[in-house]
């Protein structure tokens, strides 16, 4: 059997005896045939009693996310000889789940019936019926109903036949996160009343403009007054709007406060957080990431909910195409009744890293108010290389400050090689930028110049040490890769020290939070473009090997998140422009414009 780990187990203790739960796993896992090395996932994904579990329903293997089905199989036959049947209940219950996870990897948050039974079929499954049906039955998978939009035009009195609803099969979990977000919402839109009259929310604009010396433009006082009159407004944007988006914080902060309802605003992540707050400078408007908004402390768990939401009547999110559907509806549901909820984001960008694309479905439904903003006057070359790659265009911009580089690399090797330099000597040297101001992005972690080699090459240079600590020491740069308290998915930060109680990471604006998961702790020097969403940094590496596999949005993502300089190493030759300029879109199959539509 081909291993089928493909990242280190969690750690774990055995019980009294040696007979805990991992020594339990390994002991199943060898008479399926499995690596022994299964263990710390196995038990992470069935819990304690995951050796029973494995013992009755081999196919319980592919829980773990790195196990494929040809494996699993493998597992199934030498545990039941020839009772192993390709239509086994149990086989099509774990096929249905495993379908459902890996497109939820994807980004899919529910997949219809017809496209599911048709991965079922080409696994082997010749009644997939039965294996849906015990799928549901477990609790694990959920169906919904969705009404496919029928034609509006017909003719004299004649009332149309509503069209049969279409099955869309989903994780519990996550199809019940987007229905509660589609109803939370509607719940938003449904309560809400004006916070101030169009013209005292102008007023107000104004006389915040002129207490702060801003320059506010008409398209931004006008989606202020929207802000104002609208429960639910999403705030489109291009890049080089940085200025607008902080003038459109500033001036709803001083809305929120003069109507006495009060005043949040958050970004995704630390980092974009810190960057908000500097630019707005002396406005006095305090500004928290997402999770220190929710007061997150762990996967499921948050101290602002319904029970005990947002103390804010106006609540400003920016960065908001971060936001996947269980985040979204974890901050939707801490909106009290009445809330006005204002989604400030660039639609260009790749949607979400976790499942969903919540502000473009948004703005498909037609339900919330849309406010575009307008750039800011004057632009700076990496907004312009960015606007023409939303455009579909890979182009060359005049960048007389270096705001632009393009660095070709023949091969992966030379990339790697032409990386380090840019992050420890060149930008540095020539910028002003000092190294960790500088985020490597890559499409990918593997590779020869993925995430995962690239850290290597970094730690050994920037940080060298022994990896006490599953291979990372203090003073290594980390990402975040799960909930814990005060910070999500996707934070990058600084490992300060390991103790009894935990990791301590430092994150950009100094807050440092305790890591006790240590799971969630991974090398932070190159990360990938989709771990980066909601982050922002003075200077970004984009690394595009030639194996590279890119999308539009992609780019223009790994594009956007630099404020001050962006290096292009190419060694993707033509293929870069070709998908830039064909792969317009990241297709995610999503129910929550129906949730919304049908209120």
């Amino acid at each position: 059997m081909a291993d089928p780990s493909s990242s280190p187990s969690p750690s774990g203790a055995a019980g009294p005896g040696g007979a805990g739960p991992l020594d339990r796993a390994r002991t199943a896992l060898a008479a399926v045939g499995a690596p022994e090395r299964l263990a710390g996932p196995l038990v992470a994904a069935l819990g304690p009693g995951a050796d029973q579990a494995l013992s009755a329903d081999p196919w319980r293997l592919l829980d773990v996310a790195s196990v494929t089905p040809e494996q699993a199989d493998y597992c199934a036959r030498r545990a039941l000889g020839e009772a192993a049947s390709p239509d086994d209940p149990r086989r099509g219950r774990a096929l249905v789940r495993h379908l459902l996870r890996r497109a939820a990897r994807e980004g899919h948050t529910a997949l219809h019936r017809p496209r599911l039974e048709g991965a079922l079929r080409a696994l082997g499954v010749r009644s997939t019926g039965p294996a849906v049906q015990a799928a549901l039955e477990s609790g694990d998978v959920a169906d919904f109903e969705v009404l496919p939009e029928g034609d509006d035009d017909f003719e004299d009195d004649e009332v149309p036949e509503l069209p049969d609803p279409e099955h869309h099969l989903a994780l519990a979990g996550l199809g019940a996160a987007e229905q509660r977000l589609g109803a939370g919402l509607t719940r938003l839109m449904g309560t809400s009343e004006p916070i101030m009259d169009s013209a005292t929310a102008a007023e107000t604009v104004e006389a915040t403009a002129l207490r702060l010396g801003l320059d506010v433009p008409a398209e931004v006082t006008a989606a202020l007054v929207t802000v104002a009159l609208r429960g639910v407004c999403v705030l489109p944007h291009g890049a080089g709007a940085r200025s607008a988006i902080a003038t459109v914080v500033a001036c709803a902060a001083a809305i929120g406060t003069d109507s006495e309802v009060g005043f949040a605003v958050a970004a995704p992540t630390a980092s974009a957080a810190a960057a908000l707050r500097a630019r707005l400078g002396d406005a006095g408007v305090e500004v928290a990431s997402v999770p220190e908004l929710l007061e997150t402390r762990g996967p499921d768990e948050r101290g602002r909910d319904a029970q005990r939401p947002i103390e804010a009547g106006l609540v400003v999110v920016t960065g908001a195409m971060a936001l996947d559907v269980e985040a979204a509806a974890a901050l939707v549901a801490a909106c009290a009744d009445g809330t006005h909820l204002v989604l400030v984001a660039d639609l260009s960008e790749a949607p979400s890293a976790g499942a969903g694309q919540v502000v473009a479905d948004l703005v498909a439904s037609r339900t919330a108010a849309v406010a575009p903003l307008p750039a800011d006057p004057g632009g700076d070359p990496v907004a312009e290389l960015a606007g023409l790659v939303a455009e579909g265009e890979l182009a060359e911009v005049a960048a007389p400050g270096h705001e632009v580089v393009v660095v070709p690399a023949a091969s992966a090797g030379e990339a790697v090689h032409r990386t380090v330099q840019l992050l420890t000597d060149s930008i540095p040297r020539a910028l002003g930028i000092a190294a960790h101001d500088v985020q490597i992005l890559t499409p990918t972690r593997g590779g020869e110049a993925g995430a995962d080699a690239l850290n290597t090459v970094c730690k050994a240079r920037l940080n060298p040490g022994p990896g006490a600590h599953r291979g990372l020491d203090p003073g290594d740069r980390v990402l975040l890769a799960g909930h814990g308290p005060g910070y999500g998915p996707g934070e990058v930060g600084v490992l300060r020290e390991v103790s009894g109680e935990g990791a301590g990471v430092e994150l950009p604006g100094g807050r440092a939070v305790t890591v006790t998961e240590a799971s969630h702790l991974r090398p932070g020097w190159a990360i990938p473009v989709a771990a980066a969403h909601g982050n922002e940094w003075p200077a970004v590496i984009a690394v595009y090997p030639p194996d590279t596999r890119a999308s539009r949005p992609q780019v223009y993502t790994a594009l956007t998140r630099a404020s001050r300089h962006v290096s292009i190493v190419q060694a993707a030759g033509p293929a870069l422009g070709e998908a830039v300029r064909e792969v317009a879109r990241v297709q995610r199959h999503t129910r929550l414009t129906a949730v919304l539509r049908e209120g």
